[in-house]
């Protein structure tokens, strides 16, 4: 078992953190936060889905902190004119 298995078996559910992956053709990463996890498989909460990754594939992860504010619009939106 590699120590980034390891930490995914250990943290708690709910953890934002970041897992890389081997694909064909190089690597992708998921980050989001650990929804779920079993002997061979883990579930990651990203932004644009919930992406199930299977624990052999992972080559690192790591607990990354929350993500920042997003930031407001550079010109506000006006009120309709009426």
């Amino acid at each position: 078992m590699t120590d980034s298995v390891a930490l995914i078996r250990t943290v708690e559910l709910g953890t934002r953190m970041t897992v890389r992956r081997m694909i064909p053709g190089g690597y992708t990463d998921a980050v989001g936060y650990l929804r779920e996890r079993n002997e061979t498989e883990c579930t990651v909460e990203t932004r644009s889905g919930t992406v199930v990754i299977a624990l052999e594939e992972v080559t690192a992860a790591k607990v990354v902190p929350p993500p920042p504010p997003r930031r407001a619009p550079r010109h506000p939106l006006l009120p309709p004119q009426g």
